[in-house]
């Protein structure tokens, strides 16, 4: 078989990719009318999340009217989130599957919106990740903004990345002396003891982003 149909998605030889059906059922989908139906579409939405880049950002509006206990109130900034969504499932990019051989490069950011990450082998895309910021991490600076990226990133993926030989990539260049800073918070120690399982040297600036650590 040149392709075929699995959990809602299609595999073939060039990638994996949403199946065109859940697609399409998305695309016919109604603006929500109470909270029951507000919750079914991101929860449809989310199953391919892995598509769609910075789908969290993306997705706040309708999610924030989850988590008030107010009647939800449609306003414009949900329908053109209700809307984005749509218009970003149908453009999804085929996503790579691993060739199981390394060359792992990971691209990790933060901002006071949420935090994103992006999974890539080869120079091809194998997978986007995001979420919202909690509200306790709000008060985080942007140092432990970027490392919280990071650590997420490695967590979320680990099943790749354990045991192989990888990069990350961050805009924020002071996170490369971290696992040689002497004084650190009780928060970055715990991430520092998890980045160990990974982690054997630093590497140098490259265009505008840094490599910040060669992972093994």
């Amino acid at each position: 078989m040149e392709e075929i149909a699995f959990l809602g998605h299609v595999v073939s030889e060039k990638g994996i990719q949403p199946d065109p059906a859940k697609v399409k059922a998305i695309m016919e989908w109604e603006p929500p009318k109470d909270v029951s139906e507000v919750r079914s579409f991101p929860g449809l939405t989310g199953y391919y999340r892995r598509f769609v880049k910075d789908f969290s950002v993306v997705a706040k509006p309708l999610t924030n009217l989850l988590k008030n206990k107010a009647p939800c109130k449609w306003n414009d900034k949900c329908a053109q989130s209700f809307e984005e969504l749509k218009k970003r499932l149908t453009s999804t990019p085929i996503l790579a599957l691993s060739s199981g051989d390394g060359g792992y490069v990971v691209y990790t950011d933060a901002s006071r919106q949420g935090l994103g990450y992006v999974l890539m082998q080869h120079g091809k895309v194998m997978a986007y990740a995001s979420r919202q910021l909690r509200p306790h991490e709000m008060n985080y600076p942007a140092h432990d903004l970027e490392l919280a990226a990071i650590v997420h990133a490695l967590k979320i993926w680990r099943h790749y990345l354990y045991g192989e030989t990888f990069q990350i990539y961050t805009d924020h260049k002071s996170l490369k002396y971290i696992p040689t800073q002497k004084e650190l918070n009780l928060r970055q120690r715990m991430w520092i003891e998890l980045l160990k399982d990974y982690m054997i040297a630093p590497l140098t600036i490259i265009l505008e982003r840094q490599i910040l650590w060669q992972m093994l």
